[in-house]
């Protein structure tokens, strides 16, 4: 689609100069943070990121958030839920079935008096009782019996959670359907992480998944010249105004940055270099952390459950 998209161009020049810039270094093994994230407990740490997965979205959100000292959204959220995991236990698959807005409130810090806070949080509860009720109607209430029933398998993973109306990240386009699925995806390369690709974290086929599509990689790929945007989205997104969820606009962005990704991966494959969508996500992803990226413009924010 990117060939005929309207608001979205790919800089194929510019995308074949930066595969050449990418150091070894670059596209090494990407690792989570262990200050924000439960790592290293077996089977509660797999609670941990199936929790944390299952409400990773809200970047339309994230400005009206409070967060914690010099942290993202991101980061904010994925402390809060470790913390709670250190202090109380992990949660288990009733108790998130049964937690409220007000619960997820408490958990992350928010102030109840927030009102575009307390949508999230609102959001958040309502993706954590789908989720809950998935483990405990299908898998006795055992997280790692999802992992059991996908047998090593990132695509069926992907499978099983976009049954829930939260992971069926999925749009139209021009009457085309475009499978995104990126939070779903994501749950099976944090898992590999978490786990170092070994025993819950093992999956045979991480290399068939594409990047998480969010609002974040675009923004790298736009300030890098990779994607190129139409003037007048551009000035929509500089002047901050929200990008309504399934919009053309909203879903070239995400499209043709996967594209560019999977040329990128290409390139460096045709080089000779060992490189996934799943790295180079993880690279443009860190990237985007770095001040020059999150001052330099605004990136494109919409209100969505996907991301």
């Amino acid at each position: 689609m990117s060939e005929n998209s309207s608001f979205v161009r790919i800089d194929y020049e510019r995308l074949s100069e930066h595969a050449q810039s990418l150091s070894s270094n670059d596209i090494a093994l990407p690792k989570l943070d262990p200050n924000s994230h439960f790592l290293g407990h077996g089977e509660d740490t797999l609670a941990f990121i199936l929790i944390l997965d299952a409400i990773n979205f809200g970047s339309g959100w994230f400005p009206h958030l409070k967060k914690r000292p010099a942290m993202s959204g991101y980061f904010t959220i994925a402390s809060a839920l470790r913390d709670t995991f250190e202090s109380t236990g992990p949660l288990s698959a009733d108790q998130i079935a049964r937690i409220s807005a007000a619960d997820c409130a408490r958990i992350f810090g928010q102030d109840s008096r927030n009102a575009h806070a307390q949508e999230l949080m609102g959001k958040f509860a309502e993706a954590m009782n789908d989720f809950g009720r998935l483990i405990l109607d299908r898998y006795n209430g055992k997280y790692a019996s999802l992992i059991e029933d996908v047998g090593h398998s990132a695509e069926d993973l992907v499978r099983s959670l976009s049954a829930m109306t939260f992971f069926n990240d999925v749009e139209l386009w021009r009457g085309q359907r475009i499978p995104f699925y990126k939070r779903a995806q994501l749950t099976a390369a944090d898992l590999a992480l978490a786990f170092d690709h070994k025993g819950l974290g093992h999956f045979r086929d991480l290399d068939q998944l594409t990047i998480f599509a969010d609002n974040l990689v675009p923004h790298v790929l736009r300030l890098d010249e990779i994607l190129l945007y139409d003037a007048e989205l551009s000035e929509r997104i500089d002047g901050e105004e929200l990008i309504p969820a399934g919009s053309p606009e909203e879903i070239e962005i995400r499209a043709c940055a996967l594209h560019a990704v999977e040329l990128l991966v290409e390139e460096l494959r045709r080089r000779g270099r060992s490189a996934s969508a799943m790295i180079i996500d993880h690279l443009l992803w860190n990237r985007g952390q770095l001040p020059e990226y999150k001052r330099a413009k605004p990136r494109h924010r919409t209100r969505t459950v996907f991301y």
